[in-house]
């Protein structure tokens, strides 16, 4: 692209992001507003609120975390932050040290050779490099990236409202083949239940997830398939269910699954019975075609991590195959053999969004577990399994879903 055609292209970015703001709900009357870094946990963040949601993006990294919820009578903070948050130690990768919360991966994943002569960092520049401010205005914060590994612009918006944060990654003047996702960990302060729409394709990170000899330990049957949550093959033999967390203590493991995106809105949820709230996270799977699972419950026994990472849950929501970066996500894999993609041929003339949703909802009496996230006409119903409803506002229309 010319300089004239990107600067153009630039321009017309701006444009559509200032036209689409009013999408979200509540937004503000655009006043633009100064943003001064405040340490949250160890790390320089900008801080975005409404009146019931308040969160943190940190500026290395550009992650969302922490978040808190106001629920009636208590406040709930459901992502995870890692412990060594202000560990002045851990800089290498540079997303070890801010890690927290969901963040943006583009590529998602690493791998140790070059693809067509790029050396991208684990997760991409975006996970590791410092975001600069845009703008904000009442509860919404833009921020953005200029890549040098693969030429382009990243816009992010973070919106705060309605109890739930929106979040807005658009791609600007990236070219050819990318994987992306995004990195959402839960905290399992208590006992927590996964659940997804009908899975089309599931399976278990194909090689050796963690190495013994290296201190990393995982539990799972490297490569077996799946299309349940509730047994997936465990490597010492019989079956494990991986909607039911904590669990597998002292080990690591990765799973992807995939759902029908005839199903229109993508979704997965985490309900917390003891807590009495459940997490959600909503997307377009026409955009995010897949959804990687770790499971990182004290199974890595070297710096930073040294036992200490535990209950954690990554629901990480992407278009790719693991975390295989962009070779293994361009090549051919198993996933894009049952008929999902695993990456995007961008073109830089035309800007990609990638949204998501990120939420929670007080549960009544009789909500056992989240079984179906579905529209409504103000948002969306979350269903329980005992047939419980629990309805939550939303600007549905965010995601693009039609």
């Amino acid at each position: 692209m010319s300089p004239e055609g990107e600067e153009l292209a630039r321009v017309q970015v701006k444009r559509k992001l200032e036209s689409t703001r009013p999408c979200y709900p509540k937004a503000g009357l655009g006043k633009t507003l100064r943003m001064a870094f405040r340490t949250v946990m160890g790390q320089e963040s900008w801080e975005v609120s409404s009146p019931n949601v308040r969160a943190s993006v940190t500026k290395l990294g550009g992650m969302l975390g922490p978040i808190e919820f106001d629920l009636p009578g208590r406040t709930v903070s459901p992502l995870s932050v890692a412990p060594w948050h202000s560990e002045s130690a851990v800089t290498e990768p540079a997303l070890l040290g801010p890690l927290r919360g969901d963040f943006f991966c583009m590529p998602f994943g690493g791998s140790p050779e070059p693809y067509l002569g790029e050396n991208h960092p684990l997760h991409g520049e975006s996970a590791n490099n410092e975001w600069q401010f845009d703008n904000a205005s009442d509860g919404t914060l833009d921020l953005v990236l200029d890549c040098q590994v693969r030429k382009g612009r990243i816009y992010k918006t973070v919106r705060c409202g309605d109890g739930a944060v929106y979040q807005r990654h658009t791609l600007l003047g990236v070219a050819g083949p990318m994987s992306f996702g995004m990195h959402c960990m839960v905290k399992f302060r208590s006992p927590g239940i996964l659940t997804l729409p009908k899975l089309a394709w599931g399976q278990v990170f194909p090689g050796r997830f963690e190495d013994p000899a290296a201190g990393g330990y995982s539990s799972l049957a490297p490569g077996a398939e799946f299309t349940d949550l509730e047994s997936v093959t465990l490597e010492t033999g019989g079956t494990t269910d991986l909607g039911l967390y904590p669990a597998r203590e002292g080990f690591e493991d990765l799973a992807q699954v995939a759902t029908d995106p005839k199903e229109g809105l993508g979704w997965s949820a985490v309900t917390f019975p003891g807590e009495r709230f459940a997490f959600f996270q909503l997307k377009n799977p026409r955009i995010l075609t897949g959804t990687v699972l770790w499971f990182s419950n004290g199974g890595r026994h070297y710096p930073p991590w040294n036992g200490r990472h535990r209950a954690v849950l990554g629901i990480e929501e992407a278009t790719t195959y693991f975390h295989l970066g962009l070779r293994g996500s361009v090549s051919p894999n198993p996933m894009q053999a049952a008929g999902f993609e695993t990456f995007k041929d961008l073109d830089p003339r035309e800007p990609l969004e990638i949204k998501t949703i990120i939420g929670v909802v007080d549960l009544p009496d009789g909500f056992d577990k989240v079984v179906k996230v579905v529209p409504s006409g103000s948002g969306v119903v979350l269903v329980a399994a005992s047939g419980v409803l629990v309805e939550k506002s939303l600007d549905l229309m965010f995601l693009g879903l039609t």
